[in-house]
């Protein structure tokens, strides 16, 4: 136990401008016991020769990610991080991940065919605190170490390097002041009219359809989502048809949910099952969720999901691929020109 406090505490010594966060925003620093990982990281004996092989051959690389009960970074990294879809979808397509406790007792096969403890393994690789992320290449070295959480861009950079886009011999500080994405602003957005709690849903339901837009504050889509599309011409149009309540996915602040429960926002989150920012969740006039929309969108998307519910054509076309096909050559017969990546 006197090893679990001190790891901890050096992590929070070692990390602390990073959770130097305001009052209010998640991941808090409280100890929230385990924390679940994501369904898609791999499920392993922990014969690493073997994982490694299994990768190799689906074209991936491998990556230990050591964790600890009551980690407030493991919390972010698996709450913020991988609540983004290009992250997730980007980790799986390129790494088998595996999770393995600072502290656990499952035996671990390491590469050279060393049987061992989960805790000893991690006194072997130096792992002094968590979130390590540890990145494997095909011949089982590590091409890149992670100490601590990194925010979303950082991570992403970071995600490339490991997965090989480097230069031969190029350094990952090299490789991140060259291809690393801005910074997310770190803030909810507020648009005129946008809803905000402590909100009673039941109340927002009437003549126009109900759209709930969960976002986070460290989220680069929903920087673009505000500091782009919402600001089309063509987008307001659209979004003008919805009553619009805007929730953040780890906020605190009230909600009544449509059922009457009583529920913080992160709560209401969870109970609707929302994974990824920014999550459209629409509803009709009774309150029934009649589509869904999921994290990263171009503006033509957005703008043909508002269509495809504020028209109501989701009654008549049940598959929304097709409404969007339909859509574009309707448009482009007018003259407009389409761009799925604009």
């Amino acid at each position: 136990m006197g090893r679990v406090l001190i790891a901890l505490s050096l992590s929070l010594l070692l990390l602390a401008p990073a959770w130097a966060k305001k009052e209010g925003e998640l991941p808090e620093l409280v100890n929230p016991g385990f924390h679940e990982p994501p369904p898609w990281f791999k499920v392993s004996f922990l014969d690493l020769a073997e994982d490694l092989a299994e990768a190799r051959e689906a074209g991936k690389r491998l990556a230990l990610y050591f964790y600890q009960d009551g980690c407030p970074y493991c919390a972010r990294l698996l709450d913020v991080n991988f609540a983004l879809r290009d992250i997730v979808d980007y980790t799986r397509a390129r790494f088998d991940v595996l999770a393995i406790n600072m502290w656990g007792d499952r035996e671990v096969t390491d590469l050279d065919g060393e049987v061992m403890s989960e805790k000893r393994f991690a006194e072997k690789y130096r792992v002094m605190f968590t979130p390590t992320l540890l990145f494997l290449d095909e011949q089982g070295k590590v091409s890149l170490r992670v100490n601590g959480y990194y925010p979303p861009h950082k991570f992403m950079t970071a995600l490339r390097y490991a997965a090989g886009e480097a230069e031969p011999g190029e350094r990952f500080v090299d490789f991140l002041a060259r291809v690393a994405p801005p910074k997310a602003k770190g803030t909810l957005h507020a648009e005129p009219g946008f809803r905000r709690p402590p909100l009673d849903l039941r109340q927002l339901l009437g003549e126009k359809p109900l759209l709930v837009l969960f976002e986070q504050k460290d989220c680069p889509p929903c920087d673009e989502l505000h500091g782009d599309i919402l600001k089309r011409e063509e987008t307001r149009r659209l979004m003008e048809r919805f009553t619009v309540a805007q929730l953040d996915l780890w906020g605190k602040s009230e909600v009544v949910a449509l059922d009457g429960r009583r529920l913080m926002e992160r709560e209401l989150g969870r109970a609707w099952d929302v994974k990824f920012v920014p999550t459209m969740v629409f509803f009709d006039a009774k309150g029934e969720e009649v589509f869904r929309a999921e994290a990263y969108l171009k503006a033509f998307h957005i703008q043909s999901v508002l269509d495809y519910v504020a028209s109501g054509a989701y009654r008549e076309q049940p598959s929304f691929q097709r409404f969007i096909e339909a859509r574009a050559d309707r448009l482009r017969e007018q003259g407009v020109e389409i761009d799925l990546m604009r």
